[in-house]
């Protein structure tokens, strides 16, 4: 919904959409494991939202104690109603 608010036309979103979600996926831990980054890779890319819902998913499936869930869940809940008051502030009606 960000991404169709500000783009122009389908071409411009679809654009957009692939620049902003490609790096989030590889570097998320879905396609390359978390573990194997280099430490500063890992410390940036803790803040993706997609990276906190995956590290909760695999602690859960794979039954590791869960230290601190009360950060990936700010963080996804944070980018989630930021994300939805610049969409709200900006979508237009075409």
């Amino acid at each position: 919904m960000l991404v169709g608010s500000i783009a122009k036309n389908t071409k411009s979103a679809s654009v957009l959409s692939c620049i902003l979600y490609f790096p989030m996926l590889i570097f998320s831990g879905a396609t390359l494991p978390f573990e194997v980054m280099p430490e500063t890779i890992q410390k940036a890319v803790s803040l993706f939202p997609l990276t906190q819902g995956i590290q909760l998913m695999k602690g859960a499936y794979l039954g590791l104690p869960q230290e601190n869930i009360y950060l990936p869940i700010a963080v996804m809940g944070t980018v989630t109603v930021l994300c939805a008051g610049v969409t709200v502030r900006c979508f237009r009606w075409e």
